[in-house]
């Protein structure tokens, strides 16, 4: 099965962009993810991890 799909891609003109920009794509998004969290303003990562701790709003809306 993996041959005969393998033969078949090796047959479509252009085919070998696809992982390139696959690549780039993942490397890119990991990159400005991990820029993100390193630049992110640490009472606003304080706020965000308290949240789900933070029983007194959780009892507003119940």
């Amino acid at each position: 099965m993996l041959k005969y799909i393998k033969n078949h891609m090796e047959t479509i003109a252009g085919i070998e962009i696809y992982p390139i920009i696959s690549l780039l794509i993942f490397f890119i998004f990991f990159v400005a993810l991990f820029w993100w969290v390193f630049s992110a303003k640490k009472d606003y990562i304080k706020t965000v991890s308290n949240l789900p701790l933070d029983n007194q709003q959780n009892d507003d809306i119940l």
